[in-house]
């Protein structure tokens, strides 16, 4: 066996996953709660070299050549998305919701969790997202972007743990402190900071990326958010909510 194939089933075995009920939920944002990656969205304009140099930095940052940071950086001075495109971001991302993202955060509200959106994406539009599914902007955690006064594009937060490899897992952690934290996200970075919460759920309903399937111990495919509430609920949760009239249609 590989180092590389040891050291997956060994990140694989020291996942535990721990049943309902937990404190505090959190989510990745990109094809996750929505069906965008939105680096991609902000990159449609650019042209076939440019494309190929950006898919090229990102193989090269996977092959260990490049550091994550290196890429992050400089795929933004390619894109150099101005405040405008950031906007347009932000409505792109609540116009390709996922199905029944509203409802489960309406009952995750209603029973008092603690929602956080936790993403490498760029602050501006996953807080346009969060905000409208009713996240306090305190709970949304992202890479800050800047501008100068004309609205162009100036740089990004270099000290941002999210825009580099491990970073999640320091955010994460952070808000798992003493505290039961479940995790949904589609990608390698949600892998790599599940260590640090009780339950890891790999979300497949937009891409389902098999690295991560296959190291997860609770996995799904299914589009439609409200799937969720069943590995995110313990019983009891789930029959106060079929005893409220509001959500009695979800039993």
């Amino acid at each position: 066996m590989n180092s590389s194939a040891q050291d997956d089933r060994e990140d694989s075995d020291s996942l535990k996953d721990s049943p309902a009920p937990y404190d505090v939920v959190v989510f990745d944002c990109d094809s996750t709660l929505a069906d965008l990656e939105g680096i991609d969205w902000l990159a449609a304009d650019l042209s076939i070299q440019e494309l190929t140099d950006i898919e090229s930095m990102t193989h090269a940052a996977m092959g260990g050549g490049l550091r994550l940071e290196e890429v992050y950086g400089a795929r933004l001075e390619l894109i150099a998305p101005c405040a405008g495109a950031m906007a347009g971001l932000g409505a792109e991302y609540i116009a390709r919701l996922l199905p029944g993202a509203r409802l489960l955060f309406d009952v995750l509200f209603f029973l008092s969790k603690e929602v956080h959106v936790v993403s490498g994406g760029l602050y501006p539009g996953v807080l346009a997202l969060a905000l409208d599914l009713g996240v306090p902007k305190e709970n949304v955690h992202a890479v800050a972007i800047s501008f100068d006064h004309g609205g162009s594009y100036s740089g990004f937060d270099t000290d941002s743990p999210l825009a580099r490899k491990g970073g999640k897992i320091e955010v994460i952690a952070e808000l798992a402190a003493g505290r039961r934290v479940v995790l949904i996200g589609d990608g390698l970075t949600d892998l790599e900071a599940s260590p640090v919460c009780s339950r890891f759920i790999a979300f497949g309903g937009v891409v389902r990326r098999d690295a991560v399937f296959e190291r997860a111990k609770v996995h799904t495919e299914e589009r439609d958010l409200v799937s969720l509430i069943p590995l995110l609920l313990s019983a009891s949760e789930r029959r106060k909510l079929a005893a409220t009239e509001r959500f009695t249609d979800l039993f």
